[in-house]
């Protein structure tokens, strides 16, 4: 599993950064993004772009106030 904190890199550069993470990821392992709101445009964004993203195995929770934990799995196949 790869971590990536987001809430310090600029808004413009995030999701390139996430991308690439994401792109570096073996298949059936997980990125998991600590992020500053929920990253709904992200989940879409992946969603329709990304045929390895596993949108079944994507997960999001409010840890607290300003933080956001989601974990975007790649495909194993």
């Amino acid at each position: 599993m790869t971590t990536l904190d987001v809430r310090t890199i600029p808004p413009v550069s995030r999701h390139p950064t996430i991308h690439e993470a994401f792109d570096a990821l073996e298949p059936g392992e997980t990125l998991t993004i600590i992020n500053d709101h929920e990253p709904k445009p992200l989940f879409y964004e992946f969603q329709a772009e990304v045929a390895a993203f596993d949108t079944d195995g994507y997960t999001v929770d409010r840890v607290e106030d300003g933080k956001f934990v989601a974990e975007f799995p790649k495909r194993d196949d």
